[in-house]
C-alpha cells in the first residue's frame, strides 16, 4: 500500500495540482484549473482500534470499504456520500451525513490529518484522542476546504456503536411536536406538511419513542427514508413546494439548484487570507472555491 510519504513526494513542491477521489461530486465548487496535475492520496484501512474507537484511514479509501470494516465490530463513523465517494472526498466537501443530529458533524469525526502543504512538505494537523487541542483546530478548516488548504493523504477518524434498532416513520405532524416526544431523533425532515423522522437506538428504546409518536401524532412507520430532492441549500425561511428541510441543521433539499449565498465582505477577506497563508502560490486544486458550494 502506497504510504503518506510516496503522496507526498508525488505531490511535489511545485506546479498546479489537485487530489482525485472517486469523482463523485467532483464538479462542486468548480473543476480544478486547465493544466492540474491530479493525484490519488493512498488507500486503505491502516490501523483500528475498536475500544479506543478510533480508526486510521488513508484518504483514498471508498467510504464504502470503511463502513464494512468498521461494520464488522459494531461500529461506524460520521462520514457519508455518494456511492464510490472516498473517505478525502467525504472530508473535503464537507456535507455531514443526514443523520446529524445524532452522529454529528462530519468536521467532529476527524481527530488528525496527515497532510501535504504547498510546499510539498508533510504537514499534520490534530491529534489521535478526541481533546487533543490546545490552539487552532486546523482540522476543522480542512474539513470542507475542497483540498485548497491541504491535501489530506491520510486521517484518524473518531468511530461511533452503531444502533441497534433504525426505525423510519412519516405522516402529518409538525417537527416541535416530534422533537417534544423524542429524546434525540437522527433526523427530523419536514415538507411543509408533513414530517419524516428516524429513531435510532436500542431496540426499547426506538419502539416506545415509535408507539408515541404512532399514538399521539398518527405518524406510520415506513420502509425507508424519503427521498432527498437533488439539490441543497440553506435555510433562508422558506420552504419552496417538493423541498425537504432538515430540522435543527438547516440544510434544504430542493428540485431547483439555488446560487450559494455570498459571503460577507470580511469574511471574503478572511478566507482569501487563510488560503493566501497556507497556499501563496495558489498551486492547491486551484479553481475550487468552497464558498460556491451552497450548503
Amino acid at each position: 500500500m502506497r504510504g503518506i510519504e510516496d503522496f507526498r513526494d508525488e505531490v511535489g513542491p511545485t506546479g498546479p495540482v489537485c487530489v482525485r477521489g472517486g469523482g463523485t461530486r467532483w464538479e462542486l465548487g468548480g473543476t480544478p484549473a486547465h493544466g492540474s496535475r491530479e493525484v490519488r492520496a493512498p488507500a486503505g484501512v491502516v490501523a483500528f482500534d475498536p475500544a479506543e474507537m478510533t480508526v486510521v484511514v488513508g484518504a483514498g479509501t471508498p467510504l464504502g470499504e470503511l463502513v464494512e470494516v468498521l461494520a464488522g465490530h459494531g461500529q461506524e463513523v460520521a462520514l457519508e456520500g455518494p456511492a464510490g465517494a472516498t473517505v478525502g472526498g467525504v472530508l473535503a466537501v464537507g456535507r455531514s451525513s443526514l443523520r446529524r443530529l445524532r452522529v454529528g458533524a462530519v468536521r467532529d469525526a476527524l481527530l488528525q490529518a496527515d497532510c501535504v502543504g504547498a510546499d510539498g512538505s508533510l504537514f499534520k494537523a490534530g491529534g489521535p484522542t478526541v481533546k487533543n487541542v490546545t490552539g487552532y483546530d486546523l482540522c476543522r478548516l480542512l474539513v470542507g476546504s475542497l483540498g485548497t488548504l491541504g491535501l489530506i493523504g491520510q486521517v484518524i477518524l473518531r468511530t461511533w456503536p452503531s444502533p441497534e434498532r433504525t426505525l423510519w416513520m412519516q405522516g402529518s405532524g409538525t417537527p416541535e411536536a416530534v422533537r417534544n416526544l423524542c429524546y434525540r431523533p437522527s433526523s427530523v425532515l419536514w415538507d411543509g406538511r408533513r414530517v419524516s423522522v428516524c429513531l435510532e437506538g436500542y431496540g426499547e428504546d426506538v419502539e416506545a419513542e415509535a408507539a408515541a409518536l404512532g399514538s399521539h401524532l398518527g405518524l406510520e412507520v415506513v420502509a425507508t427514508a424519503p427521498t432527498l430532492p437533488p439539490h441543497r441549500s440553506r435555510w433562508t425561511g422558506r420552504l419552496a413546494e417538493g423541498s425537504l428541510l432538515e430540522v435543527g441543521t438547516g440544510v434544504v433539499h430542493g428540485p431547483v439548484e439555488e446560487p450559494a449565498p455570498e459571503p460577507g465582505p470580511g469574511v471574503a477577506a478572511l478566507a482569501a487570507r487563510i488560503r493566501s497563508g497556507f497556499d501563496p502560490g495558489g498551486r492547491l486544486n486551484p479553481g475550487r472555491d468552497p464558498y460556491r458550494i451552497a450548503a
